[in-house]
């Protein structure tokens, strides 16, 4: 007998057949379905069987892709609760505000996207009709992740509603003014409305994945019932190729997030042409997803494909349209029905035959217009299944027509991504598709008007009364502060009275820091530990049997190092979020938290620690992201620096992130040198954020992995500190080989680890040259730059003003030398503001791999460097001999 499995090898082959008689018997007889009917057939038997199988919840492999119709036949369609022509008039004046409000903007030249809403509008209506649920009801509501480009579709319904004005339209892209409307979701341009920003296309997607995780996160730990909030993400089918919108498809599927929805607008096209032009994206999006884990609805055809699948009795239409490649079922939706009749069902007889019993109005109405997408009740269907669908995440992949609705010169044409405006005609003819009562008239101008049915109208009644019933507006922003009372000082009193005789690495003082501060009866629970794997190599693992490592399965094994103190323990309740290897997850992470306090009314205090170089760097745009949402957190970049991570060479070098984060507005970035500047930046930095009037900011730190005696903190400098710079010893105050009183005199200042180049270059200049050095602590560059930028504009205003670092300075005798760890350009931020004579020393260029000493002298900003480099300054003024200079290179060794 033949082998019934085939003769290449398979895993199957390592399984024992209990019955090879049976199994045999099955082969044969798929043989003879094959056979008797046909391939086809047989390939048909098979799917049924899978899908069966699938459905019964037997352990198979998933099938991947099934054929290119509806998930949901209309049969099995549930019934409408709405009032569909009142939901079409609405939907009609939606579409065509958006589309005049982005016309009459494009004579100012401020440009808009028309083609988005008008294909998606559909997806938004029933969603805002029957789904979405508004803050004003139990719980937090759903989160709305709206696609970035359908932005004019969201105003045109908050001008139906009453929320948004026929001025705030026409300054569309005009927010100077002050009462403008922001392109596309900014929460910080007009924080009333938008909750997230989705514009720079995959962070979206990615973001609605941990929204929906930390939503669960908030329940599992017992501070906030989600149970009722849902997740929604409205995404492009070109944005789906953007890495992150499927960098966490498989968290969402591991973690069973079925409050999670994705709705991918499948209109075929991208911002130049078609998405996959030779291919079909919406199976490979279907394959990609179920592969994953997710629970996939395809809504492709409107209601009049149903004859057509009807008269399919063979399966060769079902056929074609799987291999139709998606460009050219695109070009079907604008040529005429003769084409459609020769290229699409002139493929093979069948298809002929069935042709012959359609009209001409029923292949265009299929060809042109009817997608699933398009139809309410079958998006009403699809989102209907998506909430029912537990233990996975959903996607729902709906076909549009890109443009729908705004006419032959834009539905589906390549290039209707760039195009702005409709022609006056063009909008007539719109209007009369739509059914609107607009006269004529009102086009005497030259200008499409907006168009509103009136506040009292049946329409906006019904439109208010479905928002009050799912719980008021939506997309809407609101924060009710609640501030968090100031932790108890004694979690601060360690890192301010110092570590004695003990080495202690800036990175292990903020994470005992922060262990004691989750230990704060107040605000313990609300802190939310990130870091993307390497806890341990930040000093972490301390909190893992305390805090737990947050699961929502718990832990289901029995970790390795059980025995030991510090384990690896997970837990439903656990409170770090340790997110693997993933540093655009954890920012995700990080964004959810920080920004709990506006989406469910919970302030959370997130610190996400991360190797430096790999934040700022790999995710800014999301750091950008965190700043529009106005999220409120601790960002620290650990083993900070180009030269205190030895051995690990160019890519873990980090010696720019502070010039990254200094272009983010939201961002105070602080470089301290000593654990007691860690603890006063905290400290006030949950003032500022989380006190009783609180600002839309978040910090970044920097902090070092090289241990060094952390000094207790010296009197009256806790203004310096925060402010960015302070005085933290002159030469006066050296125990041993003090300068001479009249000897030349020069400013050191330094940031982060760089502050003890500069201790040992101030004995070197004493002993050896006679020089008299001060030290100064720059504990923000950024900060203090950004406070003179402040003086400058108040000048403009006629106010004047000095800022900090001048004040500072005023004063200090000799010229100033900068030092860091970092790009020269970090420090040279504030030279302008600077009275002294000012030069800086850093590490510019690509790190390398070295000891820390081998590193500093040679980027030339180790001790002896910065001792030449004094020497240089107070030679240029004359003020030591310029042999000095020389001399001191020699003796160096530099």
């Amino acid at each position: 007998m033949s082998d019934p499995v085939g003769k290449l090898p398979s895993e199957l082959d390592q399984l024992p057949d209990r019955d090879t008689e049976e199994t045999a018997e099955w082969a044969a007889s798929l043989d003879a379905v094959a056979k008797a009917a046909g391939t086809r057939r047989a390939e048909y038997l098979l799917r049924r069987t899978l899908q069966h199988a699938e459905a019964a919840g037997l352990a198979l492999p998933k099938l991947l892709e099934t054929d290119y119709v509806n998930t949901i036949p209309t049969s099995a369609e549930p019934e409408f609760p709405g009032d569909e022509e009142m939901e079409a008039k609405i939907t009609a004046w939606n579409r065509w505000n958006a589309a005049a409000m982005v016309t009459r903007g494009s004579k100012y030249g401020v440009g808009g996207h028309i083609a988005t809403f008008a294909s998606a509008a559909w997806l938004y209506e029933t969603g805002f009709q029957h789904f979405f649920r508004g803050k004003e009801a139990d719980g937090s509501g759903d989160q709305l992740y709206i696609q970035g480009h359908a932005s004019p579709g969201i105003y045109a319904r908050a001008f139906l509603d009453g929320r948004v004005s026929e001025q705030q339209l026409d300054n569309f892209r005009q927010e100077s003014g002050g009462n403008g409307l922001p392109s596309y979701p900014h929460p910080r341009r007009l924080p009333w409305l938008w909750e997230f920003p989705t514009v720079s296309m995959g962070l979206g997607p990615l973001s609605a994945i941990y929204q929906a995780r930390f939503n669960r996160y908030l329940q599992n730990r017992s501070i906030k019932d989600t149970a009722n909030s849902h997740v929604w993400a409205f995404l492009g089918d070109g944005e789906m190729d953007e890495p992150e919108s499927t960098a966490a498809l498989a968290l969402a599927s591991r973690e069973q997030l079925d409050n999670l929805t994705f709705v991918i607008n499948c209109n075929l096209q991208r911002l130049d042409g078609p998405v996959r032009a030779n291919f079909r994206v919406v199976q490979e999006l279907e394959a990609q997803f179920r592969g994953a884990g997710w629970n996939v609805i395809k809504s492709l055809w409107g209601s009049a494909w149903d004859e057509l699948f009807q008269l399919d009795t063979t399966g060769a239409l079902v056929r074609r349209l799987r291999e139709v490649p998606d460009a050219q079922f695109q070009t079907y939706a604008t040529r005429d029905v003769a084409y459609i009749r020769q290229h699409f069902f002139g493929a093979n007889a069948e298809l002929v035959q069935l042709a012959g019993v359609l009209s001409d109005a029923k292949i265009a109405e299929c060809f042109h217009s009817s997608r699933g997408g398009h139809e309410p009740r079958k998006v009403y269907a699809a989102y209907k299944a998506a909430l029912e669908h537990k233990g996975a995440p959903t996607v729902i992949l709906a076909q549009t027509v890109k443009g729908y609705t705004l006419g032959a010169g834009f539905e589906s044409k390549n290039a209707n991504h760039q195009m702005k405006k409709l022609t006056i005609d063009e909008f007539k003819d719109m209007r009369d598709l739509l059914g609107l009562p607009i006269p004529d008239s009102a086009f005497a101008d030259g200008q499409v008007p907006y168009g509103h049915p009136g506040a009292n109208s049946p329409e906006v009644q019904y439109l208010n009364e479905r928002r009050a019933a799912l719980g008021g507006p939506a997309p809407a922003r609101k924060v009710k502060h609640v501030a968090l009372p100031a932790p108890a000082d004694r979690s601060f009193a360690p890192l301010l009275k110092g570590s004695g005789k003990q080495e202690m690495a800036t990175t292990m003082a903020f994470v005992r820091l922060v262990k004691d501060l989750m230990r704060d009866k107040e605000t313990g629970k609300r802190w939310v530990p990130i870091v993307p794997d390497e806890a341990r190599t930040f000093g972490m693992e301390s909190l893992f049997p305390s805090a737990g490592i947050y699961s929502p399965l718990g832990q289901t094994y029995e970790p390795v190092d059980r025995d030991q103190l510090m384990y690896y323990k997970e837990a439903k309740d656990g409170q770090i979020l340790n997110e693997g290897i993933t540093e655009a997850g954890a920012m995700a992470d990080f964004i959810a938290a920080c920004t709990s306090y506006a989406t469910h009314g919970e302030p959370m205090i997130p610190f996400y620690i991360f190797y430096s170089m790999f934040g700022w760097q790999r995710t800014a745009d999301q750091m950008w992201q965190l700043a529009d949402q106005l999220g409120k957190g601790f960002i620290v970049g650990a083993t900070a620096g180009r030269t205190t991570l030895t051995g690990e060479g160019l890519q873990h070098a980090d010696g720019h992130s502070h010039l990254i984060a200094s272009t983010n507005p939201a961002s105070l970035n602080y470089d301290p040198a000593f654990a007691y500047e860690i603890a006063v930046i905290v400290k006030d930095g949950l003032r500022r954020m989380y006190g009783e009037t609180p600002e839309d900011v978040f910090y970044y730190l920097t902090v070092y992995n090289e241990p060094k005696v952390q000094p207790a903190m010296p009197e009256g400098v806790e203004e310096g500190i925060l402010k960015g710079l302070y005085r933290f010893n002159t030469a006066a105050d050296l125990a041993e080989a003090a300068p001479a009183a009249h000897a030349p005199k020069v400013q050191l200042m330094a940031s982060g680890t760089a502050i003890h180049w500069i201790l040992e270059a101030q004995k070197l200049l004493a002993a050896d040259w006679n020089v008299a050095a001060d030290v100064w602590s720059a504990t923000s560059w950024g900060e203090l730059r950004r406070d003179a930028l402040e003086c400058d504009e108040a000048l403009l205003r006629g106010e004047v003003r000095t800022p900090y670092v001048t004040r500072a300075l005023e004063g200090a005798a000799g010229p100033v030398l900068a030092v860091s760890d970092w790009m020269r350009q970090v420090p040279d931020q504030i030279s302008q503001w600077v009275e002294q004579d000012y030069t800086s020393l850093g590490t510019d260029g690509f790190g390398l791999s070295d000891t820390r000493e081998g590193a500093r002298r040679h980027f030339g900003v180790d001790a002896q460097s910065i001792v030449v480099a004094a020497l240089a300054q107070l030679a240029r003024r004359g003020e030591v001999p310029a042999s000095a200079v020389k001399e001191a290179r020699e003796r160096y060794g530099l």
